[in-house]
C-alpha cells in the first residue's frame, strides 16, 4: 500500500504521521526534539527508517515542516536562527537518502494545510490560521493556493502591529499581536502577577479582577487583528489553534463578542472564527499533504 511520511520538527517535540493518500492517518508518533544536544536530526531518520522497515516498502512522498523560512526550492529551511541549530540549509533528501524528494515547508503553513485537507477548513479556498502559544504564528490560503511571498516571510500574521506605540518585537515589529497575547511575554503584560497564559485564563475564570482585565485586554487586540485579516485577505474561515485556543470559551466567547463590534459584515456577511482540530497533529498532515501537492504539480508519476 502507498503511503506518505508528514514530519513535523519543533522545539520541544517532534510529531510524525504515517499517512494514505486519501489523508487517513495510519500512524502517528511523537518523541523529543532534544534539540540542545543536537540529536533531532538523527532521530527524524531513525523513525523514518523504522516506518519504512514496518510498511515493507519507501513512502511515496515525504514532507518535513519546521520553524522559519523554507527555501524556495523546497529543500530545507533557508533562514532559521536563535533554535534548531544547524537546521537552516540542511538538505533533508540528502540526508534521509531519500528516492522521493523530501518537500521543507514552514510549520504554520503546514498545519493551515493540514486544517484544509483533513481539519476545519475541508473544502475551503480562503483560510486564515492563527497559532497562539508562546509566540504568534500564521498562514493564508486564498483562492486555493498558501500565500508564501517572496522569500517565504508571508503569513507571519503575529508580526502585524495592534498597537503603534509599543515596543518593537523580534523582528522589529512595534506592538505586535505576538506581543499583545503571546505566552512568552505573559508576565510582563501582567506586571509579574502570572507567569503563563494557563494561570492568567485560570485566574480570569476565578473572577479576579485584574487577571480578567488582562485577558479581556489580550483578546481585544487579538480581535482587531483578526479584523483587520478579514478586510485583507476576505476569508471564508479563519481558525485559531495552538495552546492558548484550549482555553475555549475563555477566549472564543469574548473574541466574537469583540468582532461583533469590529468586523466588517457587508449584506450580513459574517466570516468563521473557530478553534482549530487536528491539534498537534496538524503540521505533520500538512506536510504529507504539502508533499502530495508539489508531486503532482511538478507531474512526478505515483508510486
Amino acid at each position: 500500500m502507498s503511503y506518505s511520511i508528514g514530519i513535523d520538527l519543533g522545539g520541544t517535540n517532534i510529531k510524525i504521521v504515517v499517512i494514505s493518500t486519501e489523508g487517513n492517518v495510519l500512524e502517528y508518533l511523537t518523541c523529543d526534539t532534544a534539540d540542545s544536544e543536537g540529536s533531532w536530526a538523527q532521530t527524524i531518520k531513525q523513525n523514518v527508517e523504522q516506518i519504512q522497515n514496518q510498511q515493507g516498502q519507501s513512502p511515496c512522498h515525504i514532507g518535513l515542516a519546521a520553524p522559519g523560512l523554507a527555501a524556495s526550492d523546497g529543500r530545507s529551511i533557508a533562514y532559521m536562527q536563535g533554535r534548531l541549530a544547524g537546521l537552516q540549509g540542511f538538505v533533508w533528501q540528502d540526508f534521509l537518502e531519500s528516492p522521493a524528494p523530501v518537500v521543507v515547508l514552514n510549520d504554520a503553513h503546514a498545519a493551515l494545510l493540514g486544517e484544509v485537507w483533513q481539519g476545519v477548513a475541508k473544502g475551503y479556498r480562503n483560510a486564515i490560521l492563527l497559532t497562539l502559544g508562546t509566540g504568534v504564528g500564521g498562514a493564508a490560503l486564498i483562492d486555493g493556493r498558501l500565500i508564501k511571498g517572496q522569500i517565504g516571510r508571508a503569513g507571519h500574521l503575529g508580526h502585524v502591529t495592534v498597537y503603534s506605540d509599543g515596543s518593537p518585537d523580534i523582528v522589529n515589529t512595534p506592538g505586535s499581536l505576538e506581543q499583545m497575547i503571546g505566552n512568552y511575554n505573559v508576565a510582563e503584560r501582567s506586571g509579574g502577577r502570572f507567569s503563563s497564559t494557563r494561570l492568567l485564563v485560570e485566574a480570569h475564570l476565578r473572577g479576579e479582577n485584574e487577571a480578567t482585565k488582562i485577558w479581556l485586554r489580550s483578546i481585544h487586540h487579538l480581535a482587531a487583528a483578526v479584523a483587520s485579516f478579514i478586510n485583507a485577505f476576505d476569508p471564508q474561515i479563519v481558525i485559531v489553534g495552538g495552546g492558548i485556543a484550549q482555553a475555549g470559551s475563555a477566549l472564543f466567547d469574548p473574541l466574537h463578542k469583540e468582532l461583533d463590534r469590529f468586523e466588517w459584515r457587508p449584506l450580513g456577511h459574517t466570516v468563521q472564527v473557530v478553534p482549530a482540530a487536528l491539534g498537534e497533529k496538524a503540521g505533520a498532515i500538512g506536510a504529507a499533504y504539502h508533499a502530495q501537492r508539489d508531486a503532482f504539480t511538478r507531474d512526478i508519476p505515483p508510486c
